[in-house]
């Protein structure tokens, strides 16, 4: 004898509707909410990084009694280009700016040039010790630059590289970072690539060149953004092989800038700073949409 199955209560499945109803008009609610705090550390990040560059600038524009005053204001009262004008008039702005093109050129494409050939060699070329050579490399990524500092200041002056552009340039050709970058993104490369290379008969140089280099555009744009950005930001190097207005770079350049004004010139040494940052973010700008493609390259797989 079977036991009849009694439907369930109309209130108790209102009930549960009624709930399910609920929660699901408040869920909407939920993802907006936690979008708006995210934007809370981006919004802190985003200021952290833009209002000194921005107070930078306006102080470029305002006259010392406007910085050197208990009445401070954002915007400047009276925007003048006189402290630029001074800037460029006090020191040998022009030469300072000539050997900053000149060292970051050379330097960036030198150092660029090497990490791709050292990656590929790492990567595609058989030799031995290869992974040996590899941690050399790691353990130089993790040395502070600062070490090299004396070896490479009594090598250099040893050469007769003082107070000269290449004594600036030489020190620094090797780039650890943009090496391993490039030698992580060849790893993820299809072999099919290369071995179809090598079976028409490409050699390593066609196959570096007509390959992999094409293929491989963001990562490299990325390692040629850092590399510029910190060759043209280079202070400490300069500054110790090099103590001629002739040879100076633009960092170097400021300080002899404020040597020369006092410490009480905050609109001139702005304006000098501003000068000396301008060129490398026009370049970044330029370069900016390569930097995420270049990182994450690879990291996803299907």
């Amino acid at each position: 004898m079977s036991t009849p199955v009694l439907p369930a209560p109309a209130g108790r499945t209102g009930e549960h509707r009624t709930e399910d109803h609920d929660a699901e008009a408040h869920r909407p609610g939920e993802p907006r909410a936690r979008r708006r705090g995210g934007y809370v550390p981006l919004v802190l990040s985003v200021a952290m990084v833009f209002l000194p560059l921005a107070w930078m600038v306006l102080s470029s524009l305002k006259p010392a009694q406007e910085i050197v005053t208990t009445q401070l204001s954002l915007l400047p009262q009276q925007p003048t280009l006189e402290n630029y004008a001074t800037a460029m008039s006090s020191v040998p702005f022009g030469t300072f700016f000539l050997n900053s093109v000149i060292v970051t050129a050379v330097g960036s494409v030198i150092k660029v040039l090497l990490a791709i050939l050292t990656a590929y060699a790492l990567v595609f070329v058989r030799f031995p010790f290869k992974n040996a050579i590899f941690v050399l490399i790691l353990v130089a990524l993790m040395v502070p630059p600062q070490v090299s500092v004396l070896p490479n200041f009594l090598l250099v002056t040893e050469l007769g590289g003082r107070n000269t552009l290449w004594g600036i340039i030489l020190p620094g050709l090797g780039t650890a970072f943009g090496t391993f970058l490039l030698r992580q993104h060849f790893l993820t490369l299809p072999g099919a690539l290369v071995e179809a290379a090598e079976v028409d008969g490409a050699g390593h140089w066609k196959r570096l060149w007509h390959i992999i280099v094409p293929v491989s555009m963001p990562s490299i744009a990325t390692v040629a953004l850092v590399t510029i950005v910190n060759e043209w930001n280079e202070y400490i190097w300069p500054l110790i092989i090099v103590d001629s207005p002739d040879v100076m770079t633009l960092p170097v350049g400021l300080t002899l800038l404020q040597n020369s004004e006092g410490n009480a010139a905050w609109g001139v040494l702005m304006a000098g700073a501003v000068l000396v940052i301008v060129p490398v973010l026009i370049v970044f700008a330029l370069l900016q949409r390569h930097i995420v493609a270049g990182l994450t390259q690879g990291s996803v797989t299907g």
